[in-house]
């Protein structure tokens, strides 16, 4: 994969930086910098280098149209707060406007450029559409660098067809993120433990599939646990079901069985009324749901207290750790404790320990853990999972 060297001399060139700075946001506010802070390293060398840095990012799933709740005014306002130097805003992505501010920077500048995702062509699937765009985004610059981990695959504009435009390489958190996903799929230490959560079993069948034959231990937590407990001939009562699902988790333990691949699931689950973060709850036992005193209209929101600690004494007793997806509904404090238990784990762990990305970054800043608590935190949950998947890439193929 190219890297920067392979570019050259950058002083006074104009390199075009595909980021990903889909931050969340909140009434104006970013309440995680994650992806802006995992950024800089590459903003920085560019900027030392003495090229001429034009940031370009996505933001939330606008549809092809400006939204104000998406723009990336505040972004700007938050990275050059970090950078320790100014980052000028933009709010248009091509056009007069963008190109008058580009063609104004000096070397070491810094501008941001407005959404891409409010021009409908850079997720267009008509191929002419999508590279007429990155044609316009191309003409803004010398050179690219891709560097938003979370989009690399995407077959995007801004990700796969500006990189065929302009001479290209990969930038240094997406050169980390892939030297880690190496480490996991072939030199991985053993144990080797996958913590898969969230809230459906479809979402991690791919990964399931192609890891069942690679680690030693893949524990189940999340919403997803109730499908393979049903699948186990359990009642879940009104939990997170995936009906169409069962034969396939069947399958998996079947299959997982005959490799001598230990499936883990919780013993006991926290059991509520309802989904609210007051709701009345109680322990019970995994294979006792419908017995709570909510009956069969109560809803597993979090894995229970025994459940956590067997989940974190193996994770302990790791050497490499995979964790994609939360325990529980870890936004409601009540339903926290086993996402809380889980990530403490990790950063107890002598092993080499990997954040998935996603709804599992958010928790652990949102818990209160740093992230140089952790081996790794990926900036790309789906781009983690699909590569574990042994997809191939179009953002990375492009750069090879």
């Amino acid at each position: 994969m190219r890297t920067i060297e392979s570019l050259g001399e950058l002083r006074s060139r104009t390199v075009i930086v595909r980021c990903d700075l889909n931050v969340p946001i909140s009434d104006g506010e970013i309440t995680d910098d994650g992806r802006i802070r995992a950024s800089l390293a590459t903003i920085r060398e560019l900027r030392d280098a003495g090229a001429k840095v034009v940031l370009i990012s996505h933001l939330g799933r606008p549809k092809g149209e400006p939204e104000e709740r998406f723009s990336l005014r505040p972004v700007a306002k938050r990275m050059s707060e970090l950078l320790g130097a100014p980052v000028e805003f933009v709010d248009e992505t091509v056009g007069a406007k963008a190109s008058a501010a580009v063609a104004a920077l000096t070397d070491g500048d810094v501008v941001l450029l407005e959404n891409l995702r409010f021009n409908a062509g850079e997720t267009s699937k008509d191929d002419a559409e999508r590279l007429a765009f990155a044609q316009e985004l191309a003409a803004l610059g010398d050179l690219f660098v891709s560097d938003g981990f979370g989009v690399v695959h995407r077959k995007q504009a801004s990700v796969y067809d500006l990189a065929t435009l302009l001479p290209s390489a990969a930038g240094r958190l997406v050169a980390a993120e892939l030297e880690v996903l190496k480490r996991l799929t072939d030199t991985p230490e053993r144990p080797y433990t996958v913590v898969l959560g969230g809230s459906k079993v479809s979402d991690k069948l791919g990964v399931i599939s192609h890891l069942i034959e690679r680690v030693d231990t893949l524990v189940i937590g999340g919403g997803m646990l109730f499908t393979f407990l049903a699948a186990q001939g359990h009642g879940v009562a009104a939990s997170l079901l995936e009906q169409d699902q069962l034969d396939t988790v069947k399958g998996y333990l079947r299959d997982a069985e005959a490799r001598g691949v230990r499936i883990v699931l919780p013993t006991d689950v926290i059991v509520a009324e309802a989904f609210a973060p007051d709701a009345a709850h109680e322990v019970v036992a995994a294979d006792a749901i419908e017995s709570s005193s909510f009956g069969t209209s109560g809803i597993g929101l979090d894995i229970g207290p025994d459940s956590a600690q067997n989940f974190a004494d193996i994770i302990r007793d790791s050497r490499t750790v995979f964790w994609n997806g939360p325990m529980g509904v870890f936004e409601m404090e009540a339903f926290a404790g086993g996402t809380r238990e889980v990530a403490r784990a990790l950063t107890e762990t002598d092993g080499f320990t990997v954040v998935g990305g996603g709804d599992s970054a958010a928790a652990v800043r949102a818990l209160g853990f740093t992230d140089d608590q952790f081996g790794h935190i990926s900036t790309g949950g789906g781009a983690s999972l699909e590569y574990l998947e042994g997809k191939q890439l179009p953002g990375l193929e492009v750069l090879a």
